[in-house]
């Protein structure tokens, strides 16, 4: 594992992972390597309101966290790749940003998982969200409700060519968006922090959530499907593998692409 240039990550992530679009505040990029064969790359950077997340840990800096954008690796790479090369690449931001005491990163348990190999990494479970803002819409593109807030008379696609201040007559509400044909899609995100400096876990502001809660709640999903044995699921299923490898953009600022 090595840095690499901005622009050869955001290639990478565009073709590997499952949302097809990049972070464009990342900051860090790192590839991943069998051999001289790229694989994969993760991408770390600033929160889009670093205001909001700092308060999470008491006495945090301006530059004394990260949020992990991207996760994305090759399909070919070996079995248990995904927590061998999160646990690598938090060993060489420890080692290289010694200012650095935590990372943040948001499970998407809609269209990926519940966050198996943070688990395994050992992050701390902050929170866990019933989704309420990734809309998926007839073309099958899944958008945030970030992205329409944030620009409320840009015009997109997905919405017949219309803003989101035209459908609205000013605002940003989801029910709006929803008589586009837009669908909310069903699941959870979870937030989870792994601290660089295990000292700085004290100062933690909220309640860490045991990992059994995920299952307890419902919210155990891999692949945008309910993980067998996890209450309240309607219809369980089993998976084998990983899942949770990737962060949500709910975040994030507008994806590009």
């Amino acid at each position: 594992m090595r840095l690499i240039a901005a622009t050869d990550a955001h290639r990478i992530v565009r073709r590997l992972h499952y949302s097809g679009k990049t972070v464009r505040n990342s900051q860090v990029h790192l590839g991943v390597f069998a051999g001289d064969v790229c694989g994969g790359a993760l991408q770390f950077g600033a929160p889009l309101d670093r205001r909001k997340v700092l308060g999470l840990v008491k006495g945090t800096a301006w530059n004394q966290m990260l949020e992990l954008n991207r996760l994305a690796l090759a399909e070919w790479l070996p079995p248990n790749s995904e927590s061998r090369v999160l646990a690598v690449a938090l060993r060489l931001l420890a080692a290289r940003y010694s200012f650095l005491k935590w990372i943040l990163t948001f499970a998407d348990a809609t269209q990926s998982g519940d966050g198996t190999i943070y688990r395994a990494c050992g992050f701390v479970l902050t929170a866990i969200k019933r989704n309420t803002d990734l809309i998926r819409f007839p073309s099958g593109e899944v958008i945030h409700m970030m992205t329409f807030r944030s620009n409320l008379s840009r015009r997109h696609r997905v919405l017949g060519g219309k803003s989101t201040a035209e459908l609205s007559g000013g605002g940003a509400s989801s029910s709006v968006l929803l008589t586009t044909g837009g669908r909310i899609l069903p699941g959870f995100q979870l937030r989870y922090i792994k601290f660089l400096d295990p000292s700085w876990r004290d100062r933690l502001t909220v309640p860490e959530i045991p990992y059994s809660e995920i299952a307890a709640r419902g919210a155990g999903m891999y692949r945008g499907q309910p993980r067998a044995g996890s209450i309240g699921s309607d219809a369980p299923v089993s998976h084998t593998g990983e899942g949770g490898a990737s962060p949500t953009p709910a975040l994030h600022l507008a994806p590009d692409g």
